[in-house]
């Protein structure tokens, strides 16, 4: 067993490196500058060990290893660096945001028991999940949140209630695992204040939590909250890239311990699959070993429900980097008996051009549906084309054997927020540092007539109409939906759609914002309600003659959800059936019973009725 583990006697250190020559691990008492006992490991295959007895109930401890210095063969040994055990379970990082960086080790502590409380998996069924994609920081950090512990897991357990108002029941949470949020080195050019590493998608170690966001058993006191509440966990898991980024200078971990081996490498350097400086060498039958420890251990310890792989693409390369028809990873991941309940999601593509939307070499593993979100997008602002938004509504059958394989999204953390969706047709991202170059030129966007913020009535009416269709579309489609963060209250990031830097009033929720915009929370939470009685898979009848733009269906003679996406009002004949109005996003939410056999749909509106 690799990391630190108890026995009878003591504690057993054990490390894997295949080109080390020599490896130490040396104890620190907390805080303090020089070890109070180095100890050399003995190698017995790849692996390194030794055995510690009389230690302290607390102390911190990091590893030596020497080896060859070669970067042409990808050897980066250096034995004057203190390394971070892959396995280690704590880390002395600081529980305050933005402290001074220290150097990272270890933690050895006692364990504290947990009461679970016979906590259970809710194990919701794949076509009754509703998604809600959000950051731990960002969800209570800003004043208005009120929350006793803002900014962490306590700080999320005081908003239970809001989220079961909402109607969600699985919060997919951006990264938690240990990252360095001081790693940017830029400022904000407009306010001289420090850029970070906000979301967190820049990984330290797969094995501990953010400290600043809370302890493990806040973290596990919130799982058994959330359980409780019938809602899930999913985490945001980062195993394509580390935070050792591409600079031969930042060792912490991987990079000292055996370079060649967690990354792919060849004589000219790093390959960049991921776009951030490095590439982890995941089909490496050691860094395999690492990535599924990791996933089991976040199963058994903190009892999540399941993970979402960012750039999973990578995942599927080989130690070459071309992808693998079969690839080992992801084979014994949807084999593992102890990751079995878990919803597994991919994101199935990386920056290296590899896009496997439709294609992720697993059964089990749902995905990230991109077209849904750009078919969808284009649908919506009047520009997009009808057959393909028939696929995408009904689950991508193109795409997929069964709709719960599609996870369908319009807004995410990366990109513009749904309010800017509707308010900027470009990026507004200066405040990055970056001179605006970073972030996608391309969102499928439309200000609905004038730039970013404006007092002109006409345009705020259509582009809250905008957001309402937007929900529609979502919500009354076949797949899972996921619904992100503050876009229930219409958030605006400012136009800026690359926000990963920028730990402030763009990212968090706004609560008081939150009670400015109750109408636009009341529709969304509608949708999830009318979503849960009656959006099931059955026969779907098309309708589409009332105009070139038009478009409607009726699921099973009962739900009919109608677009009108133009300019222009339309008038529309109703099957004859009575029809009781549950949704009309050009008008107040208010269930309304028809008696007339047409309905006029405003311009850029949608409906959504039910047969009584």
């Amino acid at each position: 067993m690799l990391g630190v583990s108890k026995t009878t006697q003591g504690l057993h250190f054990a490390l894997y490196s295949h080109h080390a020559t020599a490896v130490t691990v040396r104890l620190f008492h907390p805080g303090a500058a020089d070890p109070f006992l180095e100890k050399p490991l003995e190698k017995s295959g790849d692996i390194w060990a030794t055995h510690l007895s009389d230690l302290p109930e607390t102390f911190e401890y990091t590893y030596r290893c020497k080896g060859p210095y070669d970067p042409k063969q990808g050897h980066l040994f250096n034995q004057e660096r203190d390394l971070v055990d892959p396995y280690a379970k704590r880390l002395n990082k600081s529980a305050q945001w933005n402290d001074p960086k220290i150097p990272p080790r270890g933690v050895i502590t006692p364990e504290i028991p947990f009461n679970w409380d016979q906590d259970a998996r809710p194990m919701i069924p794949f076509e009754k999940l509703i998604v809600y994609e959000m950051h731990v920081r960002g969800f209570t950090h800003h004043e208005s949140s009120h929350a006793k512990h803002p900014g962490t897991f306590l700080g999320m357990i005081e908003k239970i209630p809001y989220l079961k108002e909402l109607g969600i029941n699985a919060v997919e949470l951006l990264p938690v695992h240990t990252f360095n949020e001081r790693e940017n080195p830029k400022v904000n050019p407009q306010t001289g204040h420090p850029l970070f590493n906000y979301w967190g998608y820049s990984t330290e170690n797969f094995f501990t939590l953010m400290n600043p966001y809370g302890t493990s058993e806040d973290f596990k006191t919130l799982v058994r909250e959330l359980h409780r509440n019938n809602m899930e966990v999913i985490l945001d898991v980062v195993y394509n890239h580390t935070s050792e980024g591409s600079s031969h200078e930042y060792y912490h971990s991987f990079r000292g311990i055996d370079n060649a081996v967690y990354y792919m490498v060849d004589e000219k350097g790093y390959f960049n699959y991921s776009g951030c400086g490095n590439t982890f060498n995941c089909n490496h039958p050691a860094v395999q070993q690492l990535i599924l420890d990791s996933l089991r251990y976040f199963v058994t310890e903190y009892h999540v429900d399941g993970f979402r792989f960012d750039l999973a693409s990578i995942l599927t390369r080989g130690t070459d980097g071309h992808p693998l028809k079969n690839p080992p990873l992801i084979d014994k991941i949807t084999r593992d008996p102890i990751l079995g309940p878990t919803k597994l999601i991919a994101e199935a593509w990386d920056p290296g051009g590899l896009y496997q939307v439709g294609s992720f070499p697993s059964w089990k593993f749902g995905e990230w549906n991109d077209k849904f979100r750009d078919q969808m997008r284009h649908f919506i602002r009047g520009t997009g084309q009808k057959e393909g938004v028939k696929k995408r509504l009904m689950g991508s059958p193109d795409l997929f054997n069964t709709p719960t394989k599609s996870y369908n999204y319009l807004t995410i953390h990366d990109g513009f927020s749904l309010r800017d969706l509707v308010s900027y047709n470009q990026k507004h991202n200066e405040t990055n540092g970056e001179q605006n170059h970073d972030g996608m030129d391309d969102n499928v966007s439309w200000n609905c007539g004038e730039e970013g913020p404006t007092q002109n009535p006409d345009i705020l009416i259509l582009r809250e109409k905008q957001m309402r269709n937007a929900f529609v579309a979502l919500l009354m489609s076949q797949g899972i939906p996921m619904l992100l963060m503050g876009d229930e209250y219409g958030h605006t990031k400012g136009g800026n759609n690359n926000a990963w830097c920028q730990d402030s009033a763009l990212n968090y929720f706004l609560w008081d914002e939150l009670e400015k915009n109750r109408d636009l929370f009341q529709v969304v939470s509608k949708l999830i309600e009318i979503r849960k009685r009656y959006l099931k898979e059955g026969k779907w009848h098309w309708f589409e003659g009332a105009s070139e733009k038009f478009l409607a269906y009726l699921l099973d003679e009962t739900l009919l959800v109608a677009f009108n996406p133009s300019e222009s009002p339309l008038t529309w004949e109703l099957p004859e059936k009575k029809w009781t109005r549950l949704i009309d996003t050009s008008l107040p939410l208010k269930e309304t019973p028809l008696s007339d056999k047409t309905y006029m749909l405003h311009p850029y509106s949608s409906i959504v009725l039910i047969a009584t």
